[in-house]
This record gives structure tokens, sequence and C-alpha cells, in this order.
């Protein structure tokens, strides 16, 4: 029997606000425990709240990025349940009323793992929305051998909710979804979208069937993910668990379950409620938003997104997709990139130099391509320097990793340790007689037709030049001289 596996995933971000969504209080990972509270964001009685015009803004923001339909007018509405990480006793959240409706997030190859992107199932496929949502997040607890604590710093920091349709196919789709929603939400300065700090969290709903049968399965939400590749992780365990379940005869009922990443499987937590379980009404205390106030600044704001950026740099630059893609893929090396390649005559080798040593050198050393102790310009004289064989590409090598070591420039390193490449015509001449007279038998080998001899006698060159001389002259003489 073949199954067929659907996958829907809810998204939570936390919102770049300096506040809180309906107080002043400040939003700060990891201060100390309860710090940040007042008695709104405690939910103490007669505290009003007052909404926070930035969140709203950046929600808006991401509804355009990702092509969604922008409500003209949204309301925020009561969420009711118990549960000590809500001190209200009910979470302000949207429901039939959301800011922002229908969308989608665009997958790209690189955005799938690496052992998937050379069997993707649908290439360049995009994967629709239902809604964007604006609300509070909740309180954060920590469980202990014996007692939870609860650090309500938290509570109340704008969470904009994303939903998708139920068109994810694998875990590796969910994988590439995920991937490409943090990297535009990165490029809008919406959201850090760090899992770690629980700044992008992610539950998945997930349902299995035969093939010949046309309704959905049971849906089953997984929740307690804390990276993208354990998202992927815990949907590759489900799958398998629930095709294992039918194929006993079994029958899937509806129910949330947690993920335990040390024991690599998911666990029952409980039987899942429904929309009405929450009694959801208008929040009394919050009018209406109208939206068309916000959105001519927020048009302003909207960035150049992913795919946009990998395009430009194919046709600006010159460079393969693959190459676009990977410097695209984070905002700052992309940033880097661009200085880097912007006045230079060598766009592909600045390209290369970045993707294969700079970031190996980067990788090594620990550090983000923000403290790379090259600057882009300094690169790009790099380049410039091989380019005009004032070094040659094995010098420049030597040149980079001192570059790297010491933050020294290219001009410099060259002129201390007196490594500039020999391109003086006459003098790689006289370098070439001498060689050719010493090495008679490899030269006559050429001039009969053996092409390899030449490759001795030019290491023989470089030898006697101390490896300065300029290798292509060096080849073009030593065939002139030799009547080839």
């Amino acid at each position: 029997m073949r199954y067929i596996t659907t996958i829907g995933l809810e998204v939570h971000a936390q919102l770049k606000t300096r506040s809180k969504m309906f107080c002043a209080c400040p939003v700060e990972f990891g201060a100390e425990p309860n710090s940040h509270t007042c008695p709104i964001c405690l939910g103490l009685p007669g505290a009003l709240p007052v909404m926070n015009e930035e969140a709203l803004r950046f929600t808006l923001l991401t509804g355009l990025m990702l092509e969604c339909d922008i409500a003209e007018i949204s309301k925020f509405d009561r969420k009711n349940y118990f549960y000590p990480d809500m001190p209200k006793n009910y979470q302000i959240s949207q429901y039939d009323m959301p800011l922002c409706t229908n969308g989608k997030v665009p997958l790209h190859d690189l955005a799938y793992p690496k052992d998937a992107q050379k069997n993707i199932a649908t290439p360049d496929k995009e994967v629709h929305l239902v809604r964007i949502h604006l609300e509070e997040d909740v309180a954060k607890s920590f469980h202990f051998d014996t007692t939870t604590g609860i650090d309500f710093n938290r509570a109340g920091t704008p969470l904009m909710e994303i939903v998708t349709q139920p068109e994810i196919a694998s875990p590796e789709e969910a994988f590439a979804f995920l991937t490409s929603l943090k990297q535009i939400l990165i490029y809008g300065s919406v959201s850090d979208a760090d899992m770690e700090k629980g700044q992008l969290r992610c539950d998945c709903n997930i349902s299995v069937r035969p093939e010949t049968q046309a309704e959905l399965g049971a849906k089953i939400e997984i929740k307690n993910m804390n990276s993208i590749s354990g998202v992927r992780r815990a949907l590759t365990y489900e799958v398998a668990r629930q095709i294992a379940a039918l194929e006993r005869g079994e029958k899937l009922e509806q129910e949330t379950r947690g993920w335990d990443d040390a024991r690599d499987e998911t666990f029952l937590m409980r039987s899942k409620e429904s929309a009405h379980d929450y009694r959801y009404f208008p929040d009394p205390d919050l009018v209406p938003v109208k939206t068309e106030v916000l959105l001519s600044d927020v048009r302003a704001r909207l960035p150049e997104l992913p795919k946009q950026k990998r395009a430009r740099f194919v046709q600006q630059y010159d460079i393969t997709p693959y190459d676009a893609g990977v410097l695209a893929d984070d905002l700052e090396l992309a940033g880097y990139f661009e200085k880097a390649a912007r006045d230079s005559k060598k766009p592909k080798a600045i390209a290369n130099w970045i993707l294969n040593d700079l970031q190996g050198a980067l990788s090594t050393a620990g550090k983000p391509i923000t403290d790379c102790p090259i600057p882009a310009q300094a690169l790009n004289e790099l380049v410039a320097l091989i380019d005009s064989e004032k070094v040659s590409s094995k010098q420049g090598k030597d040149v980079f990793a001192e570059m790297f070591a010491t933050g020294k420039s290219a001009d410099a390193i060259v002129r201390q340790k007196g490594i500039e490449q020999l391109s003086d015509v006459s003098a790689i001449e006289k370098i070439c007689d001498e060689v050719i007279a010493a090495n008679p038998k490899p030269a006559a080998d050429f001039q009969a037709g053996n092409a390899a001899s030449l490759n001795f006698l030019k290491g023989q060159v470089m030898k006697l030049s101390k490896g300065k001389a300029n290798p292509r002259l060096a080849g073009e003489i030593l065939e002139r001289k030799l009547g080839r």
C-alpha cells in the first residue's frame, strides 16, 4: 500500500519591536526572569492594553512580502484557555478578521536539506498560506525536578502566526518552507527568527492516508521542536509511525503530540482542541484597525526579497545561479559580496574567493561574516592584484591567509614580504634561456612534440625565480624560444 503525506504548518514568529504588544515593557532575550513585567502583561485587574503600532506595521510588511491580501479592517479577539503561562486566562489574538490572508512562500533549491537537493519532487514549488494574524506571546515555563517556574518576561511579546494550507508533501518540503520563510523575515527585518531563542516556533499538522483514499487522514499536531532540522526529524518519525499504525489496522485519532529530541520520537500530550473550545469573542478593550493609514509607510519599507536578489546577482554580476543562491542565502554575506563586487572588474572572482576561501576561513575561526577581518574592499584589492598579474593565484592564497590573520591590506603584505610577481619580460627571458641551456633533453623533447615537457621547463623557471615569475609569461616565452 502506498500512502500520501499531507502537512500544514503553524509558524509563530516573534517581532523585532522594542516593546511588548500591548504595554511598554521592553522585549529582551535573556533578561533576569520576571524583570520586564507590568500590570498589563501580568493581567492584573483593571489594566488596559494599548496596541503596538510598529507590530502592526511589521505584520503588514510580512503580508506584502508574501503577497497576501491585506484586510481593510482587522480586529483583535480573546482566545480563552486556562494555563499557567497565560496570566489573564485568555490570549489577545485574532480569529475571523486577521490582518493578512492568502499569500505564498516560494521554495528554492538551496532551501532544501543538502542531502535532498538533487531529488526535489516539485522544483520551484510555492506553498500557499491561509492567513497571518497578530497576537501576544505567552510566558515561558521552566520545568525542574519537582517544580515548575514561570518567567513572564516573554508574556505579551508581539507574535505573528503564519498558517499554511495543508499542501506540504514531505518533511523535506517543510524544511525548505521554514528555511525560505526565515530568510524572508530576516530580509524584511521583522524578526530575527532564531529558533534556539524561541523567536521562531513551529507546530506541524500532519496526516497520512492510503493513496486510494480521497479525504485527508486524521490530523495530528506535533509541538516542541526547537530547530528546522528537528522539524524534519519529527515529521519523518511521525510519518513512519502513522503508516505503521494504519498497516496494523489501527484507527488514528486527532491529537496533539510532543517531540522528544533526545529520544528522537513523538509522544502523546492531549486530544486536540477545536476552535469552539477557545470561546473566541472580540476584545472589548481594543478598537478595530484600519490598515489603510499604515500601508503607505509599510510599502516604502519593502526590501529586495531573496528571489529577486538571486536573479539580480546572476544578471548584474554574471555569476552562476548556484553561487547567487548561496550568496543571497545570508543577508549579511550578500551585502559583503555587493560591497566587494560593485566596483570590481572580476565579480565572478570575488564570488569564488568568498565561497571557496573566505567562508572556509570564517568557519574555521568560528566567526560570522559580520566579524570578518578582511573588509569587502580589501578583498576586491586582492582580486585586482591577481588580475593585474602583480601576484600569482598561488601567491594570492598566501596573501589572503595573511590578510585574514592580520587584517592588513594586500598591497601592504606584498610590499612587506617582497612577493610581487615578476612580470618583466626581459628578466623572464633571461631565466628561460638559463633553463633551456641547463635542460637540453626536455627542451628537445618539447620540440619533438612532447607537450608535457613544457610543464617541467616552466617548473624550473618558477624554481629559479623563487616562485616569482609570471607562469603565463614563462610558458609563452618558452614556447616562442623553442619554436612552437
